[in-house]
């Protein structure tokens, strides 16, 4: 059987995990994947920056929650993006975290991030193997118009993946309807939106023909991957329903979530990322991005963290002063621990002679180091997965962040010369 099995239904096609029963003799091994993930605001450093590097490091206030995962994660400091030195202190920065080049000034006529994103490149190149060549998620709505404060326009806020210089690619803040992009499910008429079947039901006769195919190793995986199946579906199916329960309105500063999304952003965050683990673990895609919140976003964190109070950004402005840096570095702490999260959701799964998070790149950061001044040099960045982690690797001032994309690039087998401003692939193993 070729390894390239999807389960169908009327309307839908479930891709199969990685499988020993599955895989041809030319590719007996799972393919590497790559997420790249973005929060806004930058992080109080001195609750971020580990003081010793190598591996006898102590984990800082904000990176605590890494714990459970630290030997699966690399924290890299000293990485810089030199073409975000100029413009203003957000969107010029936000715009380009994945392309690393110099982001045109305009209110939105002329957009340029200075040319293509990783992720995109990279879909560019094996984006033929899987059923969508890259997955683009995120939480907030795009917001258009311009900030008359920079001249900016603030689209340069609301995007990561572009696909051109001047051609951003659509996300996702739907969990249903990324579900459904997902799984190549058909929208059914508005009218009939009752009428939705699951996903498993209309695969399930499917797959119990291919169940019969299959060892009892096998059996087993495909049980335990359509549980994971299951088990979202009744989520998205539980949010898709009116909330019987009181919920408050968004706090000042936050946006309403869509239809269909859990009210709690926690919740939100978490489906998003069951969903790109099953892109994942199923092969729909290898590549995929996710925004936390749009650029300046002054989300209020205190129904999610005790003690917190006021907007993101607003604590990001934090003027050294005790009563904004020390909730500010909570809020880093809890994006650190969603992205923990996901990295033990990849980590349960088991996948040829290892897990799918020993098969993947989890990348996640932020476009400034310090929001009080914008820089946008030592940036927080944390890499997981399929690299040697438990290390804390301080690279040289001013080494580009895109040499790092150039080595996972080269790890995703899609080496370059060059990616952005890179100068060589970033060294991880040493």
């Amino acid at each position: 059987m070729d390894r390239r099995t999807f389960l169908r239904g009327a309307g839908a096609a479930l891709g199969v995990p990685f499988l020993p029963s599955l895989a041809r003799a030319a590719d007996p091994k799972p393919p590497m994947r790559m997420a790249l993930m973005y929060f806004p605001n930058g992080v109080w450093e001195k609750s971020w920056v580990p003081e010793k590097t190598g591996a006898d490091y102590a984990l800082p206030f904000s990176l605590e929650p890494l714990a459970p995962v630290k030997d699966d994660v690399l924290v890299l400091s000293g990485l810089d993006k030199p073409n975000s030195r100029n413009g203003d202190g957000h969107y010029a920065k936000t715009a380009n975290f994945l392309t690393g080049m110099k982001v045109r000034q305009t209110t939105g006529k002329e957009l340029s991030v200075g040319g293509v994103s990783v992720d995109q490149y990279c879909a560019s190149k094996i984006g033929h193997l899987t059923p969508l060549p890259s997955l683009e998620l995120a939480v907030d709505p795009v917001i258009s118009g311009i900030d008359s404060n920079v001249g900016f326009t603030r689209l340069y806020g609301s995007y990561i993946a572009w696909r051109t210089e001047s051609t951003p690619v659509a996300r996702e803040i739907d969990p249903r309807a990324a579900y459904e992009r997902l799984f190549g499910m058909k929208r059914p008429d508005a009218k009939k939106h009752e009428d939705r079947r699951a996903l498993l039901d209309l695969v399930l006769e499917d797959a119990k023909g291919l169940r019969g195919r299959l060892g009892r190793d096998d059996q087993f995986k495909l049980d335990e991957y359509m549980d994971a199946v299951r088990a979202v579906e009744k989520r998205i199916a539980f949010y898709s329903k009116p909330d019987p329960r009181d919920w408050k309105a968004p706090e000042p500063g936050d946006w309403a979530p869509p239809a269909g999304a859990p009210k709690d952003h926690q919740e939100h965050v978490r489906l998003m990322f069951d969903l790109i683990a099953l892109a994942f673990r199923s092969d729909t895609t290898r590549i995929a991005t996710f925004m936390f919140a749009n650029d300046v976003s002054g989300k209020n964190f205190s129904l999610l963290i005790p003690g917190v109070k006021g907007g993101h950004h607003e604590l990001s402005h934090h003027e050294s002063k005790k009563e904004k840096y020390e909730p500010y570095a909570a809020i880093a702490r809890w994006h650190v621990e969603q992205f923990a999260y996901l990295l033990g959701k990849l980590r349960e799964v088991k996948e040829g002679d290892g897990t799918l998070l020993d098969h993947a790149m989890v990348m996640v950061g932020s476009s400034i180091s310090d929001g009080n001044r914008h820089d946008p040099n030592n940036l927080p960045i944390l890499l997981g997965g399929g690299v040697r982690g438990g290390r804390h690797l301080a690279h040289p001032k001013n080494t580009p962040l895109c040499n790092l994309y150039a080595e996972m690039l080269r790890r995703m087998g899609t080496p370059v010369d060059r990616f952005g401003d890179s100068t060589a692939p970033l060294k991880l193993e040493g």
